[in-house]
């Protein structure tokens, strides 16, 4: 198979329409459309299904989709591997940080270290929230993030532990605060702000209180954190967050944070990336500066090994 059709190829599947996927590569659309057919022909299977919104892989398409973006990351990495050896490392790395998390804290100290140690590398960081970062890794479009998850498996992605962090209950001064510790039942009649429940921490939140035969009494749902903040220092109710974000809210107006017990809630920041697509050298250089920098955070899971600071055996 030509390299050149399967970028054709996949950057059909990645857009979903031939007409888009001609204009972004340059490239008129009948000759696109060739392309792809002497594709098929090769394969001898019908890779796209053409629909009144665009295009879709067939069954056939998305095997191949995935057998493609392997086969083009590889041929990327010998490239990059080769430019290597004669010169220092560069090219583009993408890393997702989870905004609300302690990997937020990770941002100027990774910039920084990058910078320092290999300059020709131009990293790209993205602030978004979890189910999307692990959603661009599985897809190729995204090296690394570092997000709240890990405890399940998932298909087509691997986690790394790197960090725990225990849950607090936030609230405004003009609000009783509860003991330094708090059981999770003295919240079931407080108001509070959570994420929608596909969010990893409201989930666990979720959970707890189901655990104790209860329900977290939620008044509003909320995404933005300078939205939450607000809300919290207007006193409207409280919040549950991990304790990285709880110091910053707490830090930024005035209210108070204490931990939840019985149950402890700990939710677990992971380092996330492909299972089947490889990583080019400088995403490998980045992810040692990103361990290197875990172990010097509070909580750390990582041992020497595991931050890259000796052999492996």
């Amino acid at each position: 198979m030509n390299l050149k059709r399967l970028q054709y190829f996949v950057k059909i599947v990645d857009i979903g329409s031939l007409t888009q996927a001609a204009d972004i590569l340059h490239v008129a659309q009948p000759a696109l459309s060739q392309q792809l057919a002497t594709l098929e022909g090769e394969v001898r299977q019908q890779l796209l299904v053409r629909t009144k919104r665009g295009v879709t892989p067939t069954e056939a398409g998305r095997v191949l989709y995935r057998h493609a973006q392997q086969i083009l990351r590889q041929c990327e990495q010998a490239r990059v591997d080769m430019l290597a050896a004669s010169q220092g490392l560069s090219g583009a790395v993408s890393v997702g940080l989870a905004p609300g998390t302690a990997a937020a804290g990770l941002a100027l100290p990774l910039l920084r270290a990058v910078r320092t140690r290999h300059p020709d590398i131009v990293l790209y960081l993205n602030e978004t929230y979890g189910n999307t970062l692990s959603e661009l890794v599985m897809n190729g479009r995204m090296d690394l993030a570092v997000l709240y998850g890990g405890k399940t498996s998932v298909h087509g992605l691997t986690f790394q532990p790197l960090l725990s962090e225990h849950l607090f209950v936030v609230g405004p001064d003009r609000m009783l605060a509860p003991p330094d510790l708090v059981p999770l039942a003295m919240l079931a009649e407080v108001d509070l702000y959570l994420a929608r429940p596909y969010n990893v921490v409201r989930r666990m939140v979720d959970e707890a209180f189901a655990g104790i035969g209860m329900a977290a009494r939620v008044v509003a749902e909320i995404e933005s954190a300078s939205t939450l903040t607000a809300a919290i220092a207007d006193g409207l109710g409280a919040t549950i967050l991990p304790e990285s974000m709880a110091r910053q809210i707490v830090a930024s107006c005035n209210a108070w944070m204490c931990r939840i017990v019985a149950p402890d809630i700990v939710a677990p920041l992971a380092l996330c990336q492909s299972d089947h697509l490889p990583l080019l050298e400088p995403a490998r250089a980045v992810r040692d500066i990103l361990l290197e920098l875990v172990t010097a955070l509070p909580g750390n899971l990582l041992g020497a090994e595991d931050a890259g600071l000796v052999p492996r055996s």
